[in-house]
C-alpha cells in the first residue's frame, strides 16, 4: 500500500502526543511554518516515537513524517481561509469517541486514568487542539475530493497493477449469526429503582450537586465523570431519552425516564441545534436468579428447534431474538469498523473470540452470558455462518476492501494535485533539521 498519508489514519485513531510517558524530554523549537500554523520539533518526534511503539512497517523517516505534517497544516490553513465551520460540540463528540476507544483498548476508564496519570478531562484537553486540526483537515480533504467515484473497472485495473508484495494479506475472517434473550425485570424491582431515583431527584431539587450524586449512585459508565455524557447527537439517543433531554432548559433535571437500558435522571448542561451536553444518573432494576434461568431455558428451547430442523437459525433469530440491530437480518452481525458482515477474530471481544475459534461452520455455540453495548445483561448463542482461510486479497472475496484502497489512492492523487497548486500561493518556511530533506512534493522549498 502506498505510504502517502500513512499517518492520517494512525493519528486519527491513536494520536496522543501530549500523553506519551517515559519518553526523553525534547527541547522544542519551530521547525516549520505553513500560513499561520507552526510545526514544532516535538510534533515530529512524538509522531516518530508513536509509530515506533506501534510497530509501523515500513517505518517512515522523520523527513516523511515532517512532510505529512506540512500537508496537514496546509489543509488546516486552507480550511481557515475557506471559513469551514467546526462547532465545538462536534469536537467534544469526537473527543468522547476517542476516549471510549482508548477505554476499550486499555480495559477500563480507571485503567486509562492510572496509565496516563491524568483525569479524563485533562486527557481530553491535551488532545483538543490536535483533534480540532485533524477534523478540519478531514473536512478540507472531503471538500477537495467531493464527487469522486470509483468504477469496478478502475478497481480491477488498480488491483491488476499492484505489486504482488503490496497486496494486503487477509487473516481468517468469520460471519456470525446471533440470538439474544434479555432476562425480564420484575415489577417490584422496577418500583424499587423508581423510588430510589425519586429520592435522589428530590435531593437535587433541594440543592444537592447532581455530579456528586451521580458518582455515588449512577450505574452507568459515566459515573466516574459525575454522569457527564459529553456532547451527543439526538439521532444517537433512545427516543424516550432524547424527548426528555431536549425538552429541558439548561440546568433543569428531568423526571424519571424509562428506556431499554434502565431508568435515568437527566440534567441538561447545554444544547446546540440537534446536539446536547448532559449529565445522567442511570439505575437498572435487579435481575433475579429466576429471570436469568427463564431466559436460559427459553434460549435452550429455541436452539433445540433449530437443531431438530423445525426452523433455520436465521428464522429463529427473526422470530425470537431480542436484539433490535440484527434480528431483522436473521441475526447476522455487522462489523462496525468495516460496515460489512465479516470480522477478523482479533476484532471480537475476548469471550466471543474464544467461543468462535472453537466452532466449525454452521456450528451453534453453547448458551453464554453477555452484556450489550448499553450495559444490559443478556443471554445469547451464536452460529458460525462462514469462515475464510488466511489469504492474499483478491477481487472475488475482498472487492470492497480493494475498492476502498483504490478510492484512497485516487483521493491521494487529487489531494496531491491540490497541494502542489496551493504550495505556490501559501507562505511556507522550513528550518533545520528538515531544510535539507528530499521531499516527495518538490514545491515545499
Amino acid at each position: 500500500m502506498n505510504v502517502k498519508y500513512f499517518n492520517i489514519a494512525i493519528i486519527i485513531t491513536l494520536s496522543m502526543p501530549a500523553l506519551l510517558k517515559g519518553q526523553p524530554y525534547i527541547v522544542d523549537n519551530i521547525v516549520g511554518v505553513v500560513g499561520k500554523n507552526q510545526i514544532l520539533y516535538s510534533d515530529v518526534e512524538d509522531q516518530y516515537l508513536q509509530m515506533m511503539a506501534q510497530g509501523v512497517k515500513p517505518m517512515p523517516s522523520k523527513c516523511q513524517i515532517f512532510e505529512e505534517i506540512l500537508a496537514q497544516k496546509l489543509l488546516v490553513n486552507q480550511a481557515s481561509i475557506d471559513s469551514l465551520v467546526l462547532e465545538e460540540g462536534q469536537v467534544e463528540m469526537e473527543l468522547n469517541d476517542r476516549i471510549n476507544y482508548f477505554v476499550q483498548q486499555i480495559g477500563s476508564e480507571q485503567q486509562l486514568v492510572e496509565h496516563f496519570g491524568k483525569s479524563v478531562i485533562e486527557i481530553k484537553e491535551d488532545m483538543r487542539d490536535l483533534v480540532r486540526d485533524q477534523m478540519l483537515m478531514q473536512m478540507m480533504r472531503r471538500e477537495i475530493t467531493s464527487g469522486l467515484s470509483v468504477t469496478p473497472a478502475e478497481v480491477r485495473n488498480y488491483f491488476n497493477h499492484m505489486n504482488p508484495d503490496s497486496i494486503p494479506f487477509i487473516d481468517s475472517e468469520v460471519e456470525i449469526n446471533q440470538i439474544w434473550i434479555y432476562p425480564a425485570s420484575s415489577e417490584q424491582s422496577k418500583f424499587e429503582v423508581r423510588e430510589r431515583l425519586l429520592g435522589i431527584r428530590e435531593r437535587i431539587v433541594g440543592g444537592d450537586n447532581f455530579s456528586s450524586l451521580a458518582v455515588l449512585y449512577s450505574e452507568g459508565s459515566t459515573a466516574t465523570r459525575g454522569g457527564d455524557m459529553g456532547w451527543v447527537a439526538k439521532a444517537d439517543l433512545d427516543p424516550a431519552y432524547a424527548k426528555a433531554a431536549f425538552a429541558l432548559k439548561a440546568g433543569q433535571v428531568s423526571k424519571i425516564v424509562e428506556t431499554p437500558s434502565g431508568f435515568y435522571l437527566i440534567q441538561l448542561i447545554e444544547r446546540i441545534d440537534e446536539r446536547i451536553h448532559v449529565r445522567e444518573i442511570l439505575m437498572r432494576p435487579k435481575i433475579t436468579f429466576e429471570a436469568k434461568l427463564a431466559s436460559q431455558n427459553k434460549l435452550d428451547s429455541i436452539v433445540n428447534l433449530v437443531k431438530s430442523d423445525s426452523m433455520t437459525f436465521e428464522q429463529a433469530a427473526v422470530r425470537f431474538s431480542q436484539d433490535e440491530d440484527t434480528r431483522a437480518n436473521g441475526g447476522l452481525m455487522v462489523n462496525p469498523y468495516s460496515g460489512n458482515t465479516r470480522f477478523g477474530l482479533e476484532q471480537l471481544n475476548t469471550k466471543e473470540h474464544y467461543i468462535i475459534r472453537n466452532l466449525n461452520v454452521n456450528d451453534i455455540s453453547e448458551i453464554y452470558e453477555s452484556v450489550d453495548a448499553k450495559g444490559n445483561l443478556a443471554y445469547k448463542v451464536v452460529r458460525l455462518k462462514s469462515k475464510t482461510e488466511p489469504h492474499r486479497a483478491n477481487l472475488k472475496q475482498d472487492y470492497e476492501l480493494l475498492k476502498q484502497i483504490t478510492t484512497q489512492q485516487k483521493q491521494n492523487e487529487i489531494v496531491d494535485e491540490w497541494l502542489a497548486d496551493k504550495i505556490k500561493s501559501t507562505y511556507i518556511r522550513i528550518s533545520e533539521p528538515y531544510s535539507d530533506c528530499d521531499f516527495r512534493l518538490k514545491g515545499w522549498k
